[in-house]
Order: structure tokens, then sequence, then C-alpha cells
């Protein structure tokens, strides 16, 4: 029998088994503790499970709970109540929160930063606390204000008005609110039935199931997933040609937040991976509920499907690798990763470059993924003038960006804003996306097609230090709402692109302004 544990979570008295699990694993799987999430798998690297102990904050993943014996642990369900509602009506407030699903974390860091600061609170102290989590929505900016608004007066808003502009950029159904601000946006993995079996990837094709999620893993043999130090080539050369723009990328790792998930009842349907976002479109296709489903059938009791951070980089869908090259005259060669779709993604918006589509060994590759295919395009044709033309999207929506003293501004247009702080806010986490993978962002894959860069820190994700200041012009009409942020998406890549004076290959290094 293993010794028993004993610490207070939230006021109470907890006694657990000293069975070797993480304090996570006690919050999440023994607590039901939801507010903690699972973003990492356990790497400590993104933050979203942090709680404090002795009041200090703290990734709990990575934690032991026998080193929390006789220590006071406190989740964001645990706050005082007016100051978890503040927090969450501060993140609502500033568009500071999409899917909800980094923010529990972001703010137990927040407000211990600020129990600690007192009335002194510099942005850039919140900036570098930032260090410790990732968000891959919102762009860090709103968060910031955030935490400069916390305690202020909430504007009043059509709360359908603002989950119509939310579904039109996020593409699937979504919620807004202070609840989803507080983790609350209903995720597969924190409503799964009591008593499921867990079923994680056994790395051999097939599924590894246990009573519990340190079973499963055992019986698994999960190995942690790491960073690789080499750095391989892009996949693809440039066709030939002597181009007036040349633009080459590589494997680009989505980098959503919440790892793919499902559950089932036998007989039943499956929980939605897709939850509170649409994963940049990455999640549109999972195999988990088909999974979830064909397991709870097979075991007679229901089965929690998940896939690991290392999972979702080695089986979850990319954005396609290509090489172009064009003329002056908008003509021109685009050699692809063989992806259904991507020719007519590309010809949408540059319907006079060739495609040629390439088999590559590697990961995945989808056009669900934000803009696959037509960006690049439309990108590199952005490069032939001064960069004054704005970007329009397939969906409807226009943008135009530039930089200005170390700052991005960004014009955008698509119809009835309905919701100006949600807009808002996509628009940044788009300008965020942008900005990063022009500069930073690429997996190393090698020439059998393995993913080597298997840890979150090795996306190359901008962290909220090194992200500039985005400024939105919101242009209003009375033409039906389209899509906005995704040509937002576009005209930022296209002018962080010019800033760097146009080097042919993806990322480009940070920019010298």
């Amino acid at each position: 029998m293993a010794a028993a544990l004993e610490f207070t979570v939230d006021g109470r008295q907890i006694e657990v088994a000293d069975d070797g699990a993480s304090l996570m694993e006690v919050l999440r799987d023994r607590l039901g503790i939801h507010t903690v999430k699972d973003g990492c798998s356990p790497q400590g690297q993104c933050g979203c499970c942090t709680v404090w102990v002795d009041g200090k904050p703290r990734v709990s993943c990575v934690t032991p709970a026998r080193r929390v014996a006789g220590r006071e642990i406190t989740t964001l369900a645990g706050l005082p109540t007016e100051t978890r509602a503040g927090w969450g009506e501060a993140f609502c407030a500033a568009g500071a929160s999409q899917c909800g699903f980094c923010t529990p974390g972001i703010i137990m860091r927040l407000a211990g930063l600020d129990a600690r600061l007192g009335q002194d609170r510099p942005r850039s102290d919140a900036a570098s606390a930032l260090a410790a989590h990732l968000c891959r929505c919102t762009g860090w900016q709103t968060i910031l204000e955030a935490w400069e608004g916390v305690g202020g007066a909430s504007p009043q808003r059509n709360w359908a008005a603002a989950a119509q502009r939310a579904e039109l950029e996020g593409g699937v159904p979504q919620e807004v609110g202070a609840a989803v601000s507080l983790g609350e946006g209903g995720f597969a993995d924190d409503t799964v039935p009591e008593g499921a079996l867990v079923a994680v990837s056994d790395g051999r094709g097939g599924w590894a199931l246990g009573e519990s999620m340190p079973e499963a893993r055992a019986a698994a043999g999960k190995v942690q997933g790491r960073r690789t130090p080499d750095e391989l080539p892009t996949p693809l050369d440039f066709p030939e040609g002597d181009w007036a723009v040349r633009l080459r990328t590589s494997w680009v790792e989505p980098a959503y937040l919440e790892t793919d998930a499902s559950w089932c009842v036998p007989g039943g349907e499956p929980a939605s991976p897709l939850a509170n976002g649409g994963a940049f479109g990455a999640k549109l296709t999972s195999p988990l509920p088909g999974i979830a489903r064909q397991l709870a059938d097979e075991h007679g009791r229901p089965v929690r499907v998940l896939w690991s951070r290392e999972d979702t980089v080695r089986h979850g869908p990319k954005r396609p690798p290509l090489a172009i090259g064009v003329n002056p005259d908008g003509q021109g060669v685009v050699r692809v990763v063989r992806t259904p779709g991507v020719s007519n993604a590309i010809t949408s918006v540059a319907p006079g470059l060739e495609v040629k589509e390439v088999d590559v060994d590697g990961p995945p590759t989808s056009i669900a993924i934000r803009g696959a295919g037509w960006v690049e395009a439309a990108v590199a044709l952005s490069a032939l003038d001064d960069g004054t033309d704005e970007i329009v999207a397939p969906g409807g929506g226009s943008a135009w960006a530039e930089w200005h003293q170390d700052r991005l501004r960004v014009q955008v247009r698509c119809g009835d804003p309905l919701d100006q702080i949600v807009l808002r806010s996509y628009c940044i986490g788009a300008a965020h996306m942008a900005f990063s993978w022009v500069t930073s962002e690429a997996l190393t894959v090698d020439p059998t097609g393995e993913v080597h860069d298997l840890t979150i820190r090795s996306f190359g994700v901008v962290p909220a230090s090194r992200m500039p200041l985005v400024e939105v012009e919101i242009e209003s009409s009375d033409d039906p709402p389209a899509n906005g942020s995704d040509a937002v998406f576009a005209a930022v890549a296209a002018a962080t692109w010019r800033a760097a004076s146009h080097p042919p290959d993806w990322p480009t290094g940070p920019l010298n302004h």
C-alpha cells in the first residue's frame, strides 16, 4: 500500500496516495478540478496547469504531488469569488480569451503577480511573467490590456453578436463571456463521465488503456518528447527560373494549446474535440471521436481518448510547405507538398501561378489550416508592388498592414463588425500568428518524414516579451459580416516579410528595425 500524502487544496484538507502522481494528475483526475489544464503532456512548458503553492505560482504538471505534502494549493476555482470574477470580466472585456484553454493558468500567474506588486504594476512585469506561458489565440496584447484593466467597468455588449463574430473568425460555434476566460468552455477532457477508461496512443498505431492517466501512459511506454538541436533544410527546391520574387516555407505546427481529446459511452455520440475553438482548422478531421466510439463499444464502458503533445505534432495536420517563383507580371510556378485542395486554394487568389504538387515524406498536411496555400500566394504577389494594396481573402474580408515605428498598423474591412472587442482580438491574434510564422516558426523534419521538434517550445511561437504592439483599425460597413482575421493574417505576413526585405526563405529570423 502506498503511503498517504496530505495537503490543502482550495481550503480543503486532502489525502491521496503517494504513488508518484504529479500534482496536476491529482488535481484534475482525482479531485475533478478542471480549471487546471494540460497543454503539453507534461513538459512544464505551456503554463496551462499553473496553480499556487503556498501563494506562489507553479506549473503542476511537473510537480510531484509528494513535494507539496503539508502545503497549501490554490487553483483558479479556489480564488475568492470576487477576485476570480474580476479577472474573468477583465479578460472578457479586453478580448483576452478566445477558446479559454490557456487563460486559467495565465490568470493564476497574473493574480499572483498582482498580489505581490500591489499598486505599482508595470506592464513590462506582466509581459515578463508570461514567459512561462503559451497562448496561440490572442497574440498576448489583449492579455496585457486585461492586466491593466482588471477591476475596471465592463462595457455593455450584445453577447449573441459577439458569439456570431467569434464563430465567423474561429470557424466553429463559440461562446463568449467571462466564464470562457475562466476555463469553462466545455472542453472534451473536462466533461468525461466518472469511471471512464483512459486511452492513449501506444506509438505503434494502437491504443493503450488504463483506469487512470498514469496507468494508461505506463502501459503505452510513453517517452517524453524532446527538441532537436538539428536544423534540416526546407523540403522543397525552388522552381527553375529567374524570378522577380521567390518564397519558400517549411513545415509549420498550428500549435493549438488543447491537444485532441474525445470520449464516448457505448452506443453514444462521441464528444467533439473542437469544444470552444477550431484549432485554426487543424482539428476538423481529428480521428479521436471515431476512436472513442470504437473503443467504448468494444469495452462496453465509457472511454476517454487523448493525444499527447507529441501525438499532435507527429499526427496532426501542418501547413503544406511550398516554394514559389513569380515574374513581374504575376505569372509563375508553385511547388507544394501534395495536399488535397491546395491547387484550388492557390489559384483562387493567384490564377497566374502554375501549381505543381510534389510527394514529400513528412507529417500530414491540410488546407483547412488557416489560409493554407492562398495566403502564401497572396503574400508572394504582394511583394511585386509597394505594399499599399490590401489583401482580399476568399471569404470576403480584406486587410492592409504596415510597420510604423516598430509597431504594426492594421486596417480590416469585413462587413458589420458585430462586436468590436471580439473582432479586434481575433485580428491581433492573427497578426501575432503571422509575425511569428514569418520570423521564427518551423519544425525540423528529417528526410524520412519523422518530426524531431516535439516540445511546445520548439515550434518557435513568439512570446509576449517579443511581440510588437498591434494597432487595429476596423472599417465598419452595412455589408453582411465576413471573416476578417484571415485577411489580417495574410496582410501582416506580407508586411513583416516586406520589413525583412523579402529574404526567400521563411522563417526569416528576427526583424531589425
